[in-house]
């Protein structure tokens, strides 16, 4: 139980700083319903908790691979957060394009969790985490589980109540800012996704 608890407090201080994946969650839950922004949240919450079990099994194999490609990784997801952001960005009608609008449940999981695995820097941040709560060894895998376990719920926590205070604001909201609200969004996804490429360029810069 004392794993689960400290897997809880990481997750949720995974999940606080509002990045691409906050700012696409807001998106979907205003423009989509809650129910997208809780699938959205479930995606990268899915992400989290695979670089989770990678720092806390010992998974080195996976993450010697991860690391060693993490800049083609990190610029992939850079992209896709820029494609993303300039679709409802230059979207004629300032809406969500007609794709995104019709998006199944599979594609709304499935687009944050790419955007959420495409970050493998997230192994060494676990690691860190984890060492910062005193979990430098675990009695077994129970303990392993038990902590993963505690990670998706303190990210799906965040996630959940990020969507449900969107749904309560956009209830009081006028529904023609709608339009304006989805350009908003376009551009803070633009701009995460330049501040990934920035960061992956001065990552190369430093290295070399």
């Amino acid at each position: 139980m004392e794993y689960l608890l400290r897997g809880i407090l990481i997750g949720l201080l995974f999940g606080l700083p509002v990045g691409a994946i906050g700012a696409l969650t807001v998106q979907r839950t205003w423009s989509l319903g809650a129910k997208a922004g809780l699938l959205t949240g479930l995606g990268s919450t899915a992400a989290d908790c695979f670089y989770a079990c990678v720092g806390a099994f010992g998974l080195t194999l996976i993450s010697d691979f991860l690391l060693h490609f993490q800049g083609i990784i990190t610029a992939l997801g850079g992209i896709l957060i820029l494609v993303m952001g300039l679709k409802s960005l230059t979207y004629p009608q300032g809406e969500l394009p007609p794709d995104e609008e019709t998006l199944g449940g599979a594609k709304l999981f499935l687009t944050s969790f790419a955007i959420g695995i495409t970050n493998p820097a997230a192994i060494l941040t676990f690691l860190f985490a984890f060492s910062y709560f005193g979990i430098s060894e675990m009695g077994g895998w129970s303990d392993g589980i038990y902590l993963v376990a505690g990670v998706f719920l303190g990210t799906y926590l965040w996630w959940g109540t990020l969507a449900t205070l969107t749904q309560l604001i956009k209830r009081r909201a006028a529904k023609f800012q709608l339009r304006t609200m989805n350009r908003i969004f376009g551009a803070v996804l633009c701009l995460f996704g330049m501040i990934v490429f920035l960061r992956l360029f001065m990552s190369i810069k430093r290295s070399g």
